[in-house]
């Protein structure tokens, strides 16, 4: 066993990492990925799923630090920014602006690089600084208080093992492995590494599905990975500790090889209702609305569980703002949405939608 404060391991790890029990967790985990990224495809636009899952993602990613909120205000947030908001709404939905961010830097270079992960943090936490280089960072027990691990505290070191994970990542010629055992690997790494002062697990959590992007595991950002992690949090923390203490890393790349496995499986139906949603929606308003139906304003209501006036006007390239007004009125009166109001502004609910995502969620069941 190792003292807290002794270093990190060495990386890339030289033990025979493929073995029998990893390869069956493999063999579960990549199918069901597949299935995910083949079934994403089903829903036109792409951006209503980075859209709205990355948020489900973000609520789920932010509840592991203990950043609790709910559906409403999320989308509450999303809807009118510069209103009061709860904090923990705030951070919630500046996580879901990180893993866009992240999926844009990524789409228009290729590459996962240590700037970009710095932007994330900066965007995520509202601050100007990047690694840390101020000393006295510890991980501790969330019961006891007692600190079990001490990452690197010289900011040289620091950026040097960064620099040496964004080789990791980006060089496929470096190591021959499965991209989910790699996955397991780099985020294990960061975590170890804990390049920042604040905001180390969620920034880990968006490298993780940037990761399988990069890979070609998946074209957008939108697996629910947080969600086993949250369910499993205590073996999750135990887990990265091993490693560190003992070298064997079998047990917690199965453990991430199974999150994968597991997960696709909230998303699915995510994805599944999205599309059941879209389908009815878009029949209905054909034969209850044909002079108003538009791909665009169809896809507006599901970007957008809470719309506006000005998300209508915009989407729709509408010179009018009454125009954008008098749809969504209609869209109200045939029940497609129903009408909200909060200090003189209106907005719009897309009531099924978020139902679907409470459900899927659980959300419901715990109020």
């Amino acid at each position: 066993m190792v003292h807290p404060s002794d270093p990190i391991p060495s990386f890339p790890p030289t033990a025979h990492l493929e073995t029998v029990p990893v390869l069956k967790a493999l063999n579960r985990a990549s199918p069901a990925l597949g299935t995910l990224k083949g079934q994403a495809r089903s829903i036109p636009n792409q951006g209503i799923l980075i859209d709205t899952l990355a948020l489900q993602e973000a609520k789920v990613s932010s509840e592991i630090e203990n950043i609790v909120t709910t559906q409403d205000e999320l989308f509450q947030a999303d809807l009118f920014p510069d209103s009061p908001q709860s904090a923990a709404a705030k951070e919630v939905a500046r996580y879901r602006d990180a893993v866009k961010l992240g999926f844009e830097r990524l789409h228009s270079t290729g590459l996962i690089t240590n700037n970009t992960l710095i932007e994330l943090y900066r965007l995520l936490k509202g601050r100007s600084d990047g690694f840390r280089k101020i000393p006295g960072t510890v991980l501790k027990n969330e019961s006891t208080g007692e600190t079990v691990f001490t990452p690197p505290q010289d900011a040289g070191v620091i950026v040097d093992q960064m620099s040496a994970l964004e080789h990791f990542i980006n060089d496929d010629s470096q190591c021959d492995l499965d991209p989910l055992i790699k996955m397991a690997l780099i985020h294990h790494r960061f975590e170890s590494i804990h390049p920042f002062s604040d905001g180390n697990g969620r920034i880990g959590r968006i490298l993780n599905v940037l990761y399988l992007v990069r890979s070609g595991l998946l074209d957008i950002p939108i697996l629910y990975l947080s969600r086993h992690i949250t369910r499993n949090k205590a073996q999750y923390y135990r887990l990265l500790q091993a490693v560190r203490a003992t070298g064997h890393w079998q047990d917690w790349i199965i453990f991430m090889l199974n999150a994968v496995a597991e997960t696709p499986a909230v998303t699915l139906q995510l994805v599944h209702g999205i599309h059941r949603q879209m389908a009815s929606v878009k029949h209905r308003m054909r034969a209850e609305l044909p002079k108003l139906y538009s791909q665009d304003l169809l896809n507006n209501l599901f970007r957008h569980p809470y719309t506006r006036i000005a998300y209508v006007q915009k989407d729709l390239n509408l010179q009018a703002r009454q125009t954008a007004s008098r749809y969504l009125e209609q869209l109200a009166e045939h029940g497609f949405v129903q009408k909200h109001r909060i200090g003189t502004s209106n907005y719009y609910i897309n009531v099924n939608l978020v139902r679907l995502f409470m459900e899927v969620t659980g959300e419901s069941e715990a109020r």
